[in-house]
């Protein structure tokens, strides 16, 4: 995490379509996407100067918007272009991006079909999201009382900013009480994900995870189910209830921002990072390096 406010970082942010300092990227607080949610964004990570999964991420952008009723006003291969140039002017090679699109301020009220869609970029500094030597030993997570919602009361496959309320409410209850996260239920009290990374858990050297249908379907998640599959592991998308979970002999939740990183804990269950959790997190360090290089290392 950066040592200052976001808001006083340097360095450049792409806004609607050219580079503006730091401190200049501001939005009105009339501006709809803050008093309605209507905004969508992207967490990506460079590696060596090269942005991971970067065509992906920007198509998942543009439907995640599309969902929320509105057009980003650029393809797919300009908000690349973009990421890329942010990255470049701002001279970071490991770094996290964050593109968000939102709604503005020409109307205010839950109606808002005229108002301008804004598009912005930015790029950070960003080491693992936890600690590393937790992540190898195994992370400690609650678990949270709030639920993701019915995928009919919700745009669930969207990633959508008003989505995340309920999960920083679950991590901040989570810190409180010790731990690193929180694993969230789905509606029916089935297990679903973290409050911001997929989870999955072995048994008998087979991968279980649950079917993401109320919650995001991640980038990293489905890089992980592949580099799991690419070494014969059998990774079973099913429904997951909590009182199995005693079953299960390692656990670890993947995202763009967690990478893979182990769980040893989850309220009263226990859990013991083993060789196919270290095996993955291994695979996934190297799938994310850029080709050139790592087959130069």
């Amino acid at each position: 995490m950066s040592e200052k406010p976001y808001d006083r970082l340097d360095g450049v942010i792409w806004y609607d379509g050219k580079l503006v300092p730091w401190s200049e990227a501001t939005l009105h607080i009339c501006s709809h996407g803050l008093h309605y949610a209507s905004s969508v964004f992207e967490g990506e990570r460079a590696y060596g100067g090269e942005i991971f999964k970067c065509t992906e991420h920007s198509e998942r952008l543009k439907r995640s918007a599309q969902t929320l009723d509105f057009e980003i006003p650029y393809s797919v291969a300009e908000i690349d272009a973009a990421k890329r140039l942010v990255l470049e002017k701002n001279g970071q090679q490991e770094a996290y991006i964050r593109p968000v699109s939102w709604r503005g301020s020409e109307m205010m009220g839950v109606s808002a079909q005229n108002n301008k869609i804004h598009l912005a970029i930015a790029t950070w500094q960003w080491p693992s999201y936890f600690d590393p030597v937790q992540r190898l030993k195994g992370i400690r997570l609650d678990l949270a009382d709030y639920r993701r919602p019915d995928p009919a009361t919700a745009p669930a496959r969207a990633k959508a900013a008003g989505l995340y309320m309920i999960c920083t409410i679950s991590k901040h209850k989570a810190e409180r009480k010790g731990y690193a996260d929180a694993m969230m239920l789905d509606w029916q009290g089935r297990v679903a994900e973290c409050t911001g990374a997929n989870i999955f858990f072995i048994k008998d050297g087979k991968i279980h995870t649950p079917i993401a249908d109320c919650f995001l379907d991640g980038i990293t998640r489905r890089t992980v189910m592949d580099l799991a599959r690419r070494r014969s592991i059998e990774v079973i998308e099913r429904r997951i209830m909590p009182d199995e979970l005693a079953q299960f002999s390692e656990c670890f939740i993947t995202g763009s921002a967690a990478e893979v990183t182990a769980v040893s804990e989850i309220a009263d269950w226990r859990f013991t990072p083993g060789s196919i959790t270290r095996q993955l997190m291994d695979d996934y360090t190297a799938e994310v390096q850029p080709k050139g290089k790592a087959a130069a290392a």
